[in-house]
């Protein structure tokens, strides 16, 4: 790797905190090996990594802005392209000017072996793409993500993520608890499960959590998404019994209408989701709930969405609501449906859930007021350097004075 020595390497993310832990463990690849790491909008970058989403048509058109961004700042740079839009839609990345190669999602593992090919012009020996491609993030001092599992095999109407992830496999458990040690060696003190539908998890996510929960120097534990039918009562006892596990849940509501849920193919209806979280507040407290709705939906009634509001409003009211427009994706079931709502009609519905949002939010915050909870800082805020800020157990936004001896420290701060 003489080669290598004075190169540089630029990765692009976009989507979900399972590609940010993807392009974590690529980069670091690249730096094992001789590389730099710098910003993918510097000049003279040798090689730039953009890991794509395809969630919603946005994002594939952001995906192509930044290709042609990065080529444009660095004509002369491999740019090779990965991640979710590349495995959907390779062959409309390949035709953008710049791109070198597109590598699929289950490619992912061979990214620095064919970059290689390309910087050196000599052929790199193939490798079978990998059952799944283990990674965790390393980019912050105080919190990493860790993927455990990846693919889905429940194909919700809307969703394009099982045909381009594939089908559900799980990282195996001495691989997760050897990266754990090691994110624990560097200091860290969060870790963030994550991954498509962690709850899927072969074998049992609870077994992960209690051998994750015993590693040394790893201070909190969070789930980042889990669908709410693989919550399990068991989980959720075993969570408020005393561990590392913190007092926050993002829980896929999608729609508080049982009719579009049905639509959706999801696997709930609106009892078995409030049942959920009436179990978790009684198990646990005032706990903070994240949850996603999905507006716009095909077919979806002004009824329909007026009971979304009032199933969130009044029935759960979470702490935060995570909104998104429904987007067309082409192969799913829901791109054939019928009665497609006009996207003015979704900009109004996503303006009144997030004003409902911020009303849940700020009602929440405001119950721990004079409170006295724990907090991780993790840094200075962007463009206010005299600030640090950070989160408390429950995920409340904390900022404070900056002090350089508490970050990556966890500090009792009174809301």
């Amino acid at each position: 790797m003489d080669g290598v020595k004075g190169r540089t390497v630029a990765v692009a993310t976009l989507g979900c905190k399972l590609n940010f832990a993807e392009s974590s463990s690529i980069a670091q690849r690249f730096v094992s090996q001789g590389f730099r790491e710098v910003s993918p909008y510097s000049s003279g970058v040798d090689v730039c990594v953009v890991n794509t989403c395809t969630v919603t048509e946005h994002s594939d058109k952001k995906c192509r802005n930044i290709i042609r961004r990065i080529h444009k700042l660095n004509p002369r740079a491999i740019i090779a392209v990965t991640g979710c839009y590349a495995t959907l839609k390779k062959a409309e990345l390949e035709a953008l000017e710049g791109v070198s190669v597109v590598l699929g999602q289950d490619r992912k593992g061979s990214v620095f072996s064919r970059c290689m090919e390309l910087l050196e012009g000599s052929p790199c020996s193939p490798s079978a793409a990998e059952d799944i491609f283990p990674a965790c993030s390393f980019g912050e001092r105080t919190r990493s993500f860790l993927k455990v599992q990846d693919g889905c095999n429940y194909f919700c109407s809307y969703c394009a993520i099982p045909y381009a992830r594939g089908r559900s496999r799980s990282v195996p458990l001495e691989v997760l608890l050897e990266q754990a040690k090691n994110i624990a060696e560097k200091g860290v003190k969060e870790i963030v499960l994550t991954g498509v539908n962690i709850g899927d998890y072969q074998g049992g996510l609870l077994d992960v959590m209690k051998a994750l929960d015993k590693i040394g120097g790893i201070e909190r534990y969070r789930i980042s998404s889990i669908e709410p039918n693989l919550l399990t009562d068991s989980m959720i006892d075993w969570i408020a019994s005393g561990t590392k596990f913190q007092p926050h849940f993002h829980i896929p509501l999608q729609s508080g209408c049982n009719s579009t849920l049905e639509r959706m193919h999801r696997r709930y209806d609106t009892e078995l989701f409030a049942g959920k979280i009436d179990y978790i507040r009684k198990k646990m407290g005032d706990v903070f709930f994240g949850i996603d709705v999905i507006v716009g939906f095909p077919g979806e009634t002004d009824s329909e969405f007026s009971s979304t509001l009032e199933f969130l409003g009044k029935r759960i009211s979470p702490a935060f609501l995570h909104i998104f427009p429904y987007s067309r994706r082409k192969g799913t079931l829901a791109d054939k449906m019928d009665s497609q709502v006009p996207e003015r009609v979704k900009s109004l519905r996503v303006k009144a859930l997030e004003t409902l949002s911020d009303e849940l939010h700020g009602a929440y915050v405001k119950r721990f007021e004079g409170t006295v909870q724990k907090v991780l800082f993790e840094g200075r805020i962007k463009g206010s350097p005299a600030v640090m800020g950070g989160y408390t157990g429950n995920y409340i936004r904390v900022e404070r004075p900056y002090d350089a001896s508490a970050i990556g420290r966890i500090v009792e701060v009174t809301l």
